[in-house]
Protein backbone atom coordinates (compact mmCIF):
# COMPACT_ATOMS: atom_id res chain seq x y z
CA UNK A 1 0.00 0.00 0.00
CA UNK A 2 2.78 2.13 0.76
CA UNK A 3 4.54 1.70 -2.38
CA UNK A 4 1.51 2.27 -4.31
CA UNK A 5 0.86 5.84 -2.51
CA UNK A 6 4.19 6.72 -3.25
CA UNK A 7 3.84 5.90 -6.88
CA UNK A 8 0.87 8.03 -6.80
CA UNK A 9 2.94 11.00 -5.67
CA UNK A 10 5.94 10.59 -7.72
CA UNK A 11 3.15 10.68 -10.89
CA UNK A 12 2.61 14.01 -9.75
CA UNK A 13 6.15 15.30 -9.29
CA UNK A 14 7.46 13.62 -11.94
CA UNK A 15 5.43 15.10 -14.78
CA UNK A 16 5.26 18.81 -13.03
CA UNK A 17 7.94 19.76 -16.33
CA UNK A 18 6.33 22.50 -17.33
CA UNK A 19 8.00 25.74 -18.93
CA UNK A 20 7.17 29.68 -19.42
CA UNK A 21 5.00 31.86 -17.41
CA UNK A 22 2.44 31.21 -15.20
CA UNK A 23 -1.17 31.27 -15.89
CA UNK A 24 -3.57 33.93 -14.61
CA UNK A 25 -5.60 33.13 -11.72
CA UNK A 26 -8.93 33.26 -14.20
CA UNK A 27 -6.92 30.63 -16.20
CA UNK A 28 -6.28 28.59 -13.27
CA UNK A 29 -9.70 28.71 -11.83
CA UNK A 30 -10.99 27.83 -14.80
CA UNK A 31 -8.54 24.75 -14.94
CA UNK A 32 -9.87 23.68 -11.64
CA UNK A 33 -13.07 23.66 -11.91
CA UNK A 34 -13.01 22.27 -15.21
CA UNK A 35 -10.92 19.09 -13.43
CA UNK A 36 -13.51 18.87 -10.38
CA UNK A 37 -16.17 18.64 -12.53
CA UNK A 38 -14.71 15.82 -14.17
CA UNK A 39 -13.74 14.02 -11.10
CA UNK A 40 -17.54 14.42 -9.60
CA UNK A 41 -18.82 12.39 -12.91
CA UNK A 42 -17.37 9.48 -10.92
CA UNK A 43 -15.64 7.22 -13.04
CA UNK A 44 -11.85 7.76 -11.93
CA UNK A 45 -11.72 6.21 -9.07
CA UNK A 46 -10.65 9.18 -6.83
CA UNK A 47 -11.87 9.51 -3.34
CA UNK A 48 -14.09 12.46 -2.62
CA UNK A 49 -12.46 14.07 0.09
CA UNK A 50 -9.62 14.56 -2.66
CA UNK A 51 -12.41 16.39 -4.84
CA UNK A 52 -13.63 18.26 -1.85
CA UNK A 53 -10.06 19.17 -1.18
CA UNK A 54 -9.99 20.98 -4.72
CA UNK A 55 -13.23 22.95 -4.38
CA UNK A 56 -11.55 23.94 -0.96
CA UNK A 57 -8.41 25.15 -3.12
CA UNK A 58 -10.81 26.98 -5.38
CA UNK A 59 -13.51 28.45 -2.84
CA UNK A 60 -9.96 29.81 -0.60
CA UNK A 61 -8.39 31.74 -3.47
CA UNK A 62 -5.36 29.14 -3.77
CA UNK A 63 -4.12 28.86 -7.21
CA UNK A 64 -1.41 26.64 -8.26
CA UNK A 65 1.51 27.81 -10.18
CA UNK A 66 0.79 26.34 -13.58
CA UNK A 67 3.21 27.24 -16.25
CA UNK A 68 2.03 28.22 -20.04
CA UNK A 69 3.22 25.47 -21.40
CA UNK A 70 3.80 21.77 -21.51
CA UNK A 71 0.76 19.79 -22.72
CA UNK A 72 1.11 17.10 -24.46
CA UNK A 73 -2.80 17.14 -26.31
CA UNK A 74 -2.69 13.78 -27.58
CA UNK A 75 -1.82 12.50 -23.97
CA UNK A 76 -3.99 14.85 -22.52
CA UNK A 77 -2.50 17.67 -20.35
CA UNK A 78 0.03 15.95 -18.36
CA UNK A 79 2.22 18.61 -17.23
CA UNK A 80 -0.42 21.64 -16.54
CA UNK A 81 -2.66 19.32 -14.18
CA UNK A 82 0.23 17.94 -12.61
CA UNK A 83 1.58 21.68 -11.81
CA UNK A 84 -2.42 21.64 -10.45
CA UNK A 85 -1.66 18.64 -8.62
CA UNK A 86 1.23 19.91 -6.80
CA UNK A 87 -0.33 22.37 -4.30
CA UNK A 88 -2.75 19.55 -3.29
CA UNK A 89 0.07 17.64 -1.94
CA UNK A 90 1.73 20.44 -0.59
CA UNK A 91 4.29 20.81 -3.23
CA UNK A 92 5.69 23.85 -5.71
CA UNK A 93 4.26 27.15 -5.44
CA UNK A 94 0.77 28.84 -5.57
CA UNK A 95 -0.70 32.18 -5.53
CA UNK A 96 -2.96 33.65 -2.43
CA UNK A 97 -4.19 36.71 -2.06
CA UNK A 98 -1.82 38.19 -4.86
CA UNK A 99 1.14 36.90 -3.57
CA UNK A 100 3.37 34.04 -4.60
CA UNK A 101 4.54 31.85 -1.74
CA UNK A 102 5.31 27.99 -0.89
CA UNK A 103 2.17 25.76 -1.87
CA UNK A 104 2.81 24.71 2.08
CA UNK A 105 2.84 28.11 3.25
CA UNK A 106 -0.19 29.47 1.23
CA UNK A 107 -2.15 26.34 2.29
CA UNK A 108 -1.67 27.03 5.71
CA UNK A 109 -2.47 30.35 5.11
CA UNK A 110 -5.93 29.80 3.76
CA UNK A 111 -6.42 26.79 6.57
CA UNK A 112 -6.30 23.82 4.31
CA UNK A 113 -4.10 20.71 4.83
CA UNK A 114 -1.98 18.92 2.33
CA UNK A 115 -3.63 15.82 0.28
CA UNK A 116 -2.04 12.17 0.89
CA UNK A 117 -2.87 10.33 -2.45
CA UNK A 118 -4.05 7.00 -2.47
CA UNK A 119 -4.84 4.11 -5.17
CA UNK A 120 -5.31 5.80 -8.91
CA UNK A 121 -5.64 9.22 -7.39
CA UNK A 122 -2.66 10.74 -8.71
CA UNK A 123 -3.42 9.11 -12.48
CA UNK A 124 -6.93 10.74 -11.75
CA UNK A 125 -5.65 14.10 -11.11
CA UNK A 126 -3.11 14.20 -14.31
CA UNK A 127 -4.99 12.59 -16.96
CA UNK A 128 -7.72 14.98 -18.67
CA UNK A 129 -8.22 17.74 -21.04
CA UNK A 130 -9.48 20.25 -19.41
CA UNK A 131 -6.23 22.79 -19.47
CA UNK A 132 -6.77 22.38 -23.51
CA UNK A 133 -10.03 23.13 -22.92
CA UNK A 134 -9.65 25.73 -20.65
CA UNK A 135 -7.54 27.54 -23.20
CA UNK A 136 -10.30 27.10 -25.94
CA UNK A 137 -13.04 27.73 -23.96
CA UNK A 138 -11.43 31.37 -23.17
CA UNK A 139 -10.48 31.76 -26.77
CA UNK A 140 -14.72 31.53 -27.37
CA UNK A 141 -15.48 33.70 -24.78
CA UNK A 142 -13.46 36.41 -26.25
CA UNK A 143 -14.53 35.42 -30.45
CA UNK A 144 -18.21 35.81 -28.74
CA UNK A 145 -17.22 39.57 -27.86
CA UNK A 146 -15.11 39.78 -31.15
CA UNK A 147 -18.25 38.68 -32.93
CA UNK A 148 -20.52 40.89 -31.63
CA UNK A 149 -18.56 44.08 -32.05
CA UNK A 150 -18.04 43.00 -35.71
CA UNK A 151 -21.47 42.99 -36.13
CA UNK A 152 -22.10 46.54 -34.74
CA UNK A 153 -18.98 48.06 -36.36
CA UNK A 154 -20.57 46.39 -40.10
CA UNK A 155 -23.41 48.33 -39.61
CA UNK A 156 -21.98 51.30 -38.68
CA UNK A 157 -20.05 51.12 -41.85
CA UNK A 158 -22.95 50.34 -43.89
CA UNK A 159 -24.89 53.31 -42.50
CA UNK A 160 -21.42 55.39 -42.93
CA UNK A 161 -20.97 54.63 -46.81
CA UNK A 162 -24.97 55.04 -47.10
CA UNK A 163 -25.52 51.69 -47.96
CA UNK A 164 -28.47 49.52 -48.48
CA UNK A 165 -30.60 47.20 -46.35
CA UNK A 166 -31.81 45.35 -49.35
CA UNK A 167 -28.96 42.73 -48.85
CA UNK A 168 -30.57 41.83 -45.50
CA UNK A 169 -34.11 41.03 -46.85
CA UNK A 170 -34.98 38.22 -44.90
CA UNK A 171 -36.36 36.64 -48.18
CA UNK A 172 -32.70 36.52 -49.76
CA UNK A 173 -31.51 34.41 -46.00
CA UNK A 174 -34.72 31.98 -46.08
CA UNK A 175 -34.04 31.02 -49.51
CA UNK A 176 -30.86 30.24 -49.07
CA UNK A 177 -31.50 28.35 -45.36
CA UNK A 178 -28.25 28.59 -43.81
CA UNK A 179 -29.64 29.63 -40.23
CA UNK A 180 -26.32 31.18 -39.01
CA UNK A 181 -26.93 33.50 -42.27
CA UNK A 182 -30.42 34.46 -41.89
CA UNK A 183 -29.78 35.31 -37.82
CA UNK A 184 -27.13 37.49 -38.84
CA UNK A 185 -28.75 39.40 -41.77
CA UNK A 186 -32.01 39.34 -38.70
CA UNK A 187 -29.27 41.40 -36.59
CA UNK A 188 -28.67 43.82 -39.44
CA UNK A 189 -31.95 44.62 -40.22
CA UNK A 190 -32.51 45.28 -36.33
CA UNK A 191 -29.16 47.85 -36.06
CA UNK A 192 -30.71 49.37 -39.36
CA UNK A 193 -33.76 50.21 -38.56
CA UNK A 194 -36.40 51.65 -40.99
CA UNK A 195 -35.81 54.74 -39.63
CA UNK A 196 -32.05 54.67 -40.00
CA UNK A 197 -30.43 57.36 -42.41
CA UNK A 198 -29.96 54.58 -45.52
CA UNK A 199 -33.75 53.33 -45.52
CA UNK A 200 -34.24 54.66 -48.81
CA UNK A 201 -30.31 54.45 -49.98
CA UNK A 202 -30.00 53.70 -53.71
CA UNK A 203 -33.56 53.97 -54.44
CA UNK A 204 -32.47 57.24 -56.43
CA UNK A 205 -28.57 56.77 -57.13
CA UNK A 206 -25.95 55.42 -59.58
CA UNK A 207 -25.10 52.51 -57.29
CA UNK A 208 -25.89 49.49 -58.73
CA UNK A 209 -24.95 47.08 -55.25
CA UNK A 210 -22.62 47.59 -52.40
CA UNK A 211 -19.37 46.10 -52.28
CA UNK A 212 -18.89 42.69 -51.14
CA UNK A 213 -17.56 43.75 -47.60
CA UNK A 214 -21.22 45.18 -46.75
CA UNK A 215 -23.56 43.30 -49.04
CA UNK A 216 -21.93 40.10 -47.98
CA UNK A 217 -21.73 40.35 -44.27
CA UNK A 218 -24.59 37.65 -43.48
CA UNK A 219 -23.05 35.34 -45.65
CA UNK A 220 -19.65 36.12 -44.29
CA UNK A 221 -20.86 36.67 -40.47
CA UNK A 222 -23.41 34.10 -40.70
CA UNK A 223 -20.59 31.49 -41.28
CA UNK A 224 -18.42 32.11 -38.44
CA UNK A 225 -21.65 32.17 -36.52
CA UNK A 226 -22.18 29.19 -36.95
CA UNK A 227 -18.57 27.97 -36.32
CA UNK A 228 -18.70 29.50 -33.15
CA UNK A 229 -22.22 27.80 -32.15
CA UNK A 230 -20.33 24.82 -33.31
CA UNK A 231 -16.90 25.09 -31.21
CA UNK A 232 -19.74 26.04 -28.15
CA UNK A 233 -21.40 22.29 -28.75
CA UNK A 234 -18.31 20.73 -28.40
CA UNK A 235 -16.50 22.67 -25.70
CA UNK A 236 -19.97 22.13 -23.64
CA UNK A 237 -19.55 18.71 -24.27
CA UNK A 238 -15.99 18.55 -23.26
CA UNK A 239 -16.30 20.72 -19.98
CA UNK A 240 -18.49 18.29 -18.87
CA UNK A 241 -16.58 15.32 -19.62
CA UNK A 242 -14.65 12.31 -18.24
CA UNK A 243 -11.22 12.56 -19.65
CA UNK A 244 -9.72 10.50 -17.74
CA UNK A 245 -8.08 6.63 -18.09
CA UNK A 246 -8.39 4.17 -16.79
CA UNK A 247 -12.19 4.73 -16.60
CA UNK A 248 -14.14 2.94 -13.07
CA UNK A 249 -17.63 1.84 -13.88
CA UNK A 250 -17.76 0.65 -10.17
CA UNK A 251 -21.95 -0.32 -10.68
CA UNK A 252 -20.59 -3.54 -13.33
CA UNK A 253 -17.01 -3.86 -10.93
CA UNK A 254 -14.68 -3.13 -14.03
CA UNK A 255 -11.82 -0.82 -14.96
CA UNK A 256 -11.68 -0.36 -18.69
CA UNK A 257 -8.26 1.71 -20.20
CA UNK A 258 -9.53 3.77 -23.46
CA UNK A 259 -8.46 6.99 -24.87
CA UNK A 260 -10.66 9.75 -23.34
CA UNK A 261 -7.53 11.92 -22.31
CA UNK A 262 -7.08 12.68 -26.35
CA UNK A 263 -7.69 16.09 -26.92
CA UNK A 264 -8.49 15.62 -30.43
CA UNK A 265 -12.08 17.33 -30.65
CA UNK A 266 -10.82 20.18 -28.53
CA UNK A 267 -8.26 20.93 -31.25
CA UNK A 268 -10.38 21.04 -34.07
CA UNK A 269 -13.18 23.02 -32.43
CA UNK A 270 -10.19 25.68 -31.70
CA UNK A 271 -8.70 25.24 -34.98
CA UNK A 272 -12.66 26.13 -36.22
CA UNK A 273 -12.79 28.66 -34.05
CA UNK A 274 -9.18 30.32 -35.35
CA UNK A 275 -11.23 30.08 -38.88
CA UNK A 276 -13.83 32.26 -37.66
CA UNK A 277 -11.60 34.88 -36.25
CA UNK A 278 -9.79 35.15 -39.41
CA UNK A 279 -12.33 35.45 -41.44
CA UNK A 280 -14.10 38.85 -38.85
CA UNK A 281 -10.58 39.97 -39.36
CA UNK A 282 -10.55 39.64 -42.91
CA UNK A 283 -13.86 41.14 -43.41
CA UNK A 284 -13.30 44.07 -40.86
CA UNK A 285 -10.19 44.51 -42.96
CA UNK A 286 -12.09 45.24 -46.13
CA UNK A 287 -14.72 47.82 -44.87
CA UNK A 288 -11.82 49.29 -43.09
CA UNK A 289 -10.17 49.74 -46.64
CA UNK A 290 -13.43 50.83 -48.36
CA UNK A 291 -14.24 53.91 -45.74
CA UNK A 292 -10.34 54.74 -46.59
CA UNK A 293 -10.85 55.01 -50.22
CA UNK A 294 -13.25 57.98 -50.91
CA UNK A 295 -13.89 57.08 -54.31
CA UNK A 296 -15.67 53.46 -52.52
CA UNK A 297 -17.31 55.85 -49.55
CA UNK A 298 -18.05 59.23 -50.71
CA UNK A 299 -15.88 59.86 -47.30
CA UNK A 300 -12.94 62.44 -46.72
CA UNK A 301 -10.08 60.12 -47.53
CA UNK A 302 -8.51 58.38 -44.44
CA UNK A 303 -11.48 59.79 -42.68
CA UNK A 304 -9.73 62.95 -42.43
CA UNK A 305 -11.38 66.44 -43.56
CA UNK A 306 -8.84 68.80 -44.02
CA UNK A 307 -5.22 66.77 -43.89
CA UNK A 308 -1.39 67.44 -45.26
CA UNK A 309 0.73 65.53 -47.17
Amino acid sequence: MKTCKNLQRSLVLSHAAGVGDPLDDAMVRLIMVLKINSLARGFSGIRLSVIEALIALVNAGVYPLIPAKGSVGASGDLAPLAHLSLTLLGEGKARWQGEWLPAQTALKKAGLEPVALAAKEGLALLNGTQASTAFALRGLFEAQELFASAVVCGALTTEAVLGSRRPFDARIHAARGQQGQIDVARLFRHLLTDTSAIAESHHHCHKVQDPYSLRCQPQVMGACLTQLRQTKEVLLAEANAVSDNPLVFADAGEVISGGNFHAEPVAMAADNLALAIAEIGALSERRIALMMDKHMSQLPPFLVKKWRR
